[in-house]
């Protein structure tokens, strides 16, 4: 058996780390393809070595691009390795541009596909990130879900029962993994009290006059608590070009276990990021996300996430800072990788 894993950004390398020694465990060869989406060394090649995963067979370097430009140029590149590897199916992650096309691109000469993470919803149809999951979803012929909400949502929107598995969160494997190796982050000058801060969706950054409304709300928040934040590459010119100061504690972008200690040494998290919100959660360390939706509404009903704009920042933090909080099991039992792994095994078995 042979299947393709696509992969292109941050996520989707941490969920690639348990999923590619379980498909070696069953038996399934595994062609890696790296689409190069993000190209920061930190971001890309520190993670392949920290997590073990193995150096992709096929890597792209398709970066920088619009949108339409970039997926257009993942989805003619990944056909043709399609089409040289012959694999019996394509699995892809989360809700990037590398997801649609790979997904696209296996589907359009009749491979089948492997959605992980399936069923998320914001319900904010401008978000590409939407736009791409909800695509992927449709066109995929097994759809693995993180969380009881997640199946809710593919069922309202009438999948059939048969197509949807529940895997729980592929991203506790790796954290339960890590978990136990977690040390202090080695930072200079490290405030004792922080709130790690990351800042990169587009929403939030390409727009000079929403990134302004950011950077103010920040900049108060900073007179609460010390914010700390591995500037993003794209943030970062961002704030450049408008010439915006931030007042918070800059480190270059982390490696994977970097980031954990850092979120377990902190007292808060804020990001627009989705996978940062889960891995407060994995931390037990409260959220405030700078977005209007997210896709893990279960944090959020729980009281552990609060969703932000400029004008509540400050109070949102004040309110749950000072919560007691407690943190019920949302994602599985931390084997998603082994039980995707079976059921892509059992699906190729029988066609």
């Amino acid at each position: 058996m042979k299947v393709l894993t696509v992969i292109g950004a941050r996520p989707q390398f941490i969920k690639a780390a348990p999923l590619s020694k379980a498909l070696a465990a069953i038996g399934i060869e595994e062609v890696l393809l790296h689409t190069g989406q993000h190209f920061d060394a930190n971001m890309s090649q520190d993670f392949f070595e920290e997590l073990g995963i193995p150096k992709p067979q096929y890597q792209l370097n398709i970066s920088g691009l619009s949108h339409a430009a970039m997926t257009g140029r993942m989805m003619e590149a990944i056909e043709e390795v399609l089409q040289k590897e012959q694999p019996q199916m394509v699995i892809v992650f989360g809700d990037t541009n590398s997801t649609l096309a790979g997904a696209l691109a296996a589907k359009k000469i009749g491979i089948p596909v492997a959605h992980i993470e399936a069923g998320m919803r914001s319900n904010l149809e401008y978000q590409v990130e939407e736009i791409n999951r909800v695509l992927s979803d449709r066109i995929s012929n097994l759809l693995f879900v993180s969380s009881p909400s997640a199946k809710a949502n593919l069922k309202a929107e009438g999948y059939a029962e048969e197509r949807i598995i529940e895997s729980g969160d592929i991203m506790l494997d790796l954290f339960n993994e890590q978990a136990p190796q977690l040390g202090a982050p080695k930072i200079a000058d490290l405030p004792a009290r922080f709130a790690l801060l990351t800042l990169h969706r587009q929403e939030n950054v390409d727009d000079p006059k929403i990134l302004k409304a950011w950077i103010e709300a920040l900049n108060k928040l900073s007179e609460e608590i010390a914010l700390v934040i591995p500037l993003h590459p794209r943030t970062k010119s961002k704030l450049a070009a408008l010439d915006l100061k931030l007042k918070a504690h800059f480190i270059e972008p982390c490696a994977h276990n970097e980031i954990l200690g850092l979120i377990k040494a902190s007292s808060i998290v804020v990001t627009d990021s989705g996978g940062l919100q889960k891995e407060a959660y994995f931390c037990q360390k409260p959220c405030l996300t700078l977005r209007e939706a997210t896709e893990w509404v279960e944090l959020v009903d729980a009281g552990l996430n609060k969703l932000c704009h400029p004008d509540n920042l400050v109070e949102h933090y004040k309110e749950l800072i000072q919560k007691d909080l407690s943190y019920p099991s949302f994602y599985g039992n931390g084997q998603a990788a082994a039980i995707i792994a079976r059921s892509i095994y059992d699906y190729l078995s029988a066609s």
